[in-house]
């Protein structure tokens, strides 16, 4: 076995179109409508520099079936860089883009190979230095949008060859409830097939499910949403004369998504909040000079202020400005270091004693309890906004976006409930009073007027 170094990429979402945000002006609309193709061109700078001798790309290139003709002119542009760098190109379609979607007939560029959908088929790679054979490349394409069958199983190692054995795949291994369960197989299918590098793709975190055999999810390229944070790129993996790989990831976004919590404990002032917020987009700025970034600010805590972020609308009031001074950046051109607000997301509180609530025999009390319970437990939680969600669920179109709704945005719901009810019910009681208080409607609901 000879050693070789190969680029291991997926979801690729090119023409995808970013989820929840609003309000963007033109320029950054354009900008980030170009985000996943300056991905693609980093995709194939990082093969070319690192002298990769072939990249691997499993599935979903295009956002949709009915993919744009931009989209399709782009890939195959790039496409014909690396076959003019003498990289061949191994790939596959996805659930985004099946094998039925209609496109365009291209004539491939040489060294690129699209696997077909019957089965596996297996190619040999080479090692561009020498033309040693290095790896035996599969790979099975969708025909169709929804493949349910473990196609996992229909992958075979070529007989009597001891070359490393790379299979690209398309799936959601063990389940991943964030993404649809396609091509559904566990990881000891994988494992038990013989195969020593799978090349997964369809889940857009990146994940290493295990090694020797390496089951490796790389991510998408770049992100489309706040659900899909952090750096987005792609594995380049050397793989030595004894058949063991080591990993490095290599950046390839343009534009990046955060998360940033800040906390309002012992903020009481509205303008120490403000500053709080400034600062935290100047620290971003800061750390991706060379990136647009998109953040949503979550805010923790518990503090006075809270009730004027949760009542007085200063929340969507700074947002306006953050967002109004970023525009004037985009307009000057200035994309690299800018820093795009998303939103607030409020988990902050009142100033109330919560282990006192949580420990007392009342409303509030037993009201704190399920809202904890339910966040720390799936099952639960589900179980508890179904319920709660029911009168919504008699509306179709309503009862569609409920469906779409991650656990993730249910523990936030729960969170900003629980914390709205004790800011209307407590009033910020003083430690002691509540427990004179019964609850309404009278004692475990009975009663009252």
């Amino acid at each position: 076995m000879v050693p070789f170094r190969f680029v291991h990429a997926a979801d690729l979402h090119l023409d995808s179109r970013f989820a929840g945000l609003s309000h963007i002006p033109g320029p950054i609309r354009n900008y980030l409508r170009e985000a996943a193709f300056a991905a693609l061109g980093r995709l194939v700078a990082v093969a070319v520099e690192e002298e990769a001798d072939f990249v691997v790309i499993s599935g979903d290139v295009y956002d949709s079936a009915d993919s744009s003709l931009q989209s399709q002119l782009r890939f195959h542009e790039a496409l014909t860089e690396f076959s003019k760098r003498g990289i061949a190109v191994y790939l596959i379609h996805g659930n985004h883009d099946p094998l039925d979607g209609p496109r365009l007939h291209m004539d491939l560029p040489e060294n690129v190979t699209v696997f077909g959908a019957d089965l596996p088929e297996q190619v040999m790679a080479v090692r561009r230095s020498d033309g040693r054979e290095a790896a035996v490349v599969s790979g099975l394409s969708y025909p169709s949008a929804k493949v349910t069958e473990n196609t996992s199983l229909r992958y075979r190692r070529k007989e009597g060859s001891g070359l490393f054995h790379i299979a690209l795949l398309h799936a959601n291994v063990d389940g991943d409830p964030s993404h649809e369960t396609y091509s559904p197989c566990t990881r000891r299918d994988l494992i038990d097939s013989g195969f020593d590098y799978w090349a997964l793709g369809h889940i857009h975190k990146r994940r290493i499910l295990h090694e020797r055999p390496y089951i490796i999810y790389p991510g998408n390229i770049q992100g489309r949403s706040v659900k899909e944070t952090g750096p987005k790129g792609c594995y380049v993996v050397d793989v030595d004369g004894g058949g063991i790989a080591s990993l490095r990831f290599r950046e390839l976004d343009e534009v990046r998504f955060l998360i940033r919590d800040i906390s309002i404990d012992g903020i009481v002032r509205e303008t120490d909040w403000i500053e709080a917020v400034e600062q935290s987009v100047e620290d971003i700025r800061a750390l991706h000079p060379e990136l647009m970034s998109v953040v949503r600010f979550r805010i923790t805590g518990r503090g006075s202020v809270h009730r004027v972020l949760a009542e007085k609308g200063a929340a969507g009031d700074l947002l306006d400005e953050l967002r109004r001074r970023e525009a004037l950046r985009a307009e000057q051109g200035l994309f690299r270091g800018l820093v795009w607000t998303e939103g607030f997301s409020l988990e902050s509180g009142t100033e109330v004693d919560r282990e006192r609530l949580l420990a007392e025999d009342s409303f509030l009390g037993e009201m704190m309890r399920v809202a904890a319970e339910s966040a720390g437990n799936g099952q639960a939680l589900d179980e508890l906004a179904r319920a709660a969600l029911a009168p919504l669920a008699e509306n179709r179109e309503l009862r569609r976006l409920l469906a779409e709704i991650g656990e993730d945005e249910m523990r936030a719901w729960l969170i900003r409930a629980a914390e709205t009810a004790v800011t209307l019910l407590s009033d910020v009681m003083e430690p002691g009073e509540e427990e004179s208080r019964p609850f309404p409607e009278g004692r475990n609901g009975q009663g009252g007027r």
